[in-house]
């Protein structure tokens, strides 16, 4: 297995840059893995794809404004900062931007505190304190953490949040979910499919390309993920009941098959907190998730690995052509697949 075997070309004008509207007229790939059939639809008709026993899996996280620019206090460079995870009490891992952003510098944020460098972390992450506490005030001052092949401003951040978004925590949207609308949602749940939450915080090395040849060798990032109980519970109903757990986003799958693998069930999965470090490659063997909502993936990254693992590398790479021959829109801000 090597990291270029799932390389793909992909032409700039495929890279969505703006959300569109409504969210769920985005369009929805159907790839039906027990027959080999491809269906095109549109996101809004998912309610007549999905089953009456069917199980929505959905990630509550949410993206919190954590881009923050300033000033160097001694000089005036320009600076920025990119809030990662909060490790203690006003200090947190941070990836920076700017000249000369080494321990014991300090930088005053546009509109906020004074925020100090502590610690070289390798690369652009550091470790920094702000002289108060920052979180509530990220709303105001803050910027949404956009993936960096969006150069488009986004002049409502909230179309970088799902409509179920819930608790912050997260450096990216989980994307999948982005397509829902309220409406929908209450159509699924009216139909009697039935929907449970998990939360998993996203950090950035979601977007962080796999650079070894064997990608075996890549050491995938931690992220905290939770699967409550009452999710559980729904979960092992529904596979009793002869039902299908979908999973929304990659997300939902790294946290259902986590929980799976720390479960203390012969049969079913129990409740999970937790950090993951899941990589799932070809091969892996999937105990939870049935289908799976998930947008287009980037070339050569751990999330088109996953979906390889799902439905087959060749039959991905199929996929993602034949999207591209209809005018799929790709990442964040594009179109979706529903793998059944």
């Amino acid at each position: 297995m090597k990291t270029s075997d799932f390389a793909y070309n992909l032409p700039k004008e495929y890279i969505a840059q703006h959300p569109i509207y409504p969210r769920d007229s985005s369009r929805l790939l159907v790839y039906n893995r027990e027959q080999g059939t491809v269906a095109h639809h549109h996101f809004h008709q998912l309610v007549d794809l999905l089953r009456e026993n069917d199980l929505l899996v959905i990630n509550q996280t949410r993206v919190i404004q954590a881009r923050l620019f300033g000033k160097k206090v001694l000089t005036g460079g320009k600076a920025e900062l990119l809030l990662l995870r909060e490790l203690e009490r006003d200090t947190w891992e941070a990836m920076v931007g700017g000249k000369g952003i080494r321990p014991g510098i300090r930088i005053q944020v546009d509109n906020g505190p004074e925020v100090s460098i502590e610690e070289d972390l390798g690369g652009s992450l550091r470790k920094v304190r702000f002289q108060e506490p920052i979180e509530p005030m990220l709303d105001q001052i803050g910027n949404v953490p956009l993936p960096p092949y969006i150069h488009e401003h986004l002049d409502k951040p909230e179309r970088y949040q799902t409509v179920y978004a819930r608790e912050s925590g997260s450096a990216a949207a989980p994307t999948a979910g982005l397509h829902f609308t309220p409406a929908l949602m209450e159509s699924v749940q009216q139909k009697g499919i039935r929907i449970a939450e998990v939360t998993l915080h996203i950090g950035l090395d979601t977007f962080a390309p796999v650079h070894e040849e064997d990608p075996r060798n890549h050491k995938i990032h931690q992220e905290w993920c939770r699967l409550p109980n009452e999710t559980a519970v729904l979960i092992n109903q529904t596979r009793e009941a002869g039902g299908r757990v979908i999973a929304v986003g990659t997300t939902s799958v790294r946290t259902l098959e986590t929980a799976a693998r720390q479960s203390d069930l012969a049969v079913g999965i129990s409740p999970y907190q937790g950090k993951t470090d899941l990589f799932i490659l070809p091969g892996f063997q999937f105990r939870v998730v049935d289908c799976m909502l998930t947008n287009f993936h980037l070339p050569e990254s751990t999330l088109v690995m996953m979906v390889s693992a799902f439905t087959g590398r060749e039959k991905i790479l199929e996929l993602y052509q034949l999207a591209m021959q209809e005018g799929y829109r790709f990442y964040s801000f594009g179109d979706a697949m529903l793998l059944e």
